[in-house]
């Protein structure tokens, strides 16, 4: 028995061993994880923004200013004297200056360089009623363009120039007849500022 009983001890030790030593699992051990990187607050980028141009005075309302048979007044009165520019007229369906046409607007230049040197000047373009509504806005600002370029071949500052064309819009004479349309083919002079 003694040998049965040291075989059950013997017996029982080895299985309190293999049970005591059993394969533990093994862990390992973390492994160094870089810290997380938190996002850096930007700062809002400003958008580019180009220069803002200036708007031509034309694209203002341009006060309306009293009409004489030939001749507009001022619409400023910084001087005493009364100040005349004189229109110009064209023939029909045309837009270039005929002589008749250069000599005033000779003179227009020269009181503007003498009298205004500072004023700005609107020129108006201007056509009869004969046709589209399109296509005399388009003559209208071809008469005003024209005016605008000779007067500055003249010394006049074209940045003291806008245009702007009203087409058969505002006629200078209401009438029918071929008169009445050759005193609305003509470019206008306003003095603004």
């Amino acid at each position: 028995m003694r040998r049965s009983t040291f075989g059950l001890v013997a017996l029982l030790c080895f299985g309190l061993v293999a049970a005591g030593c059993a394969k533990k699992e093994m862990v390992k051990p973390e492994e160094a994880v870089p810290p997380a990187v938190a996002p850096q607050p930007t700062t809002p980028v400003k958008p580019v923004v180009p220069p803002v141009k200036e708007e031509p005075i034309a694209a203002q309302p341009i006060p309306e200013v009293p009409v004489k048979t030939e001749t507009l007044q001022p619409a400023t009165a910084l001087d005493t004297v009364t100040a005349t520019l004189d229109r110009i007229f064209f023939d029909f369906d045309s837009f270039v200056l005929s002589q008749a046409a250069r000599d005033i607007l000779s003179k227009n230049a020269e009181y503007l360089l003498k009298k205004q040197p500072n004023a700005r000047l609107l020129i108006e373009g201007h056509c009869d009623e004969r046709g589209s509504d399109e296509y005399n806005l388009a003559l209208g600002e071809k008469r005003a363009k024209a005016a605008r370029d000779y007067l500055v071949t003249l010394g006049v500052a074209a940045n003291r120039l806008s245009i702007i064309s009203y087409g058969e819009e505002k006629p200078l004479d209401p009438g029918h007849t071929e008169e009445a349309w050759a005193k609305n083919r003509r470019a206008e002079f306003l003095i603004v500022k």
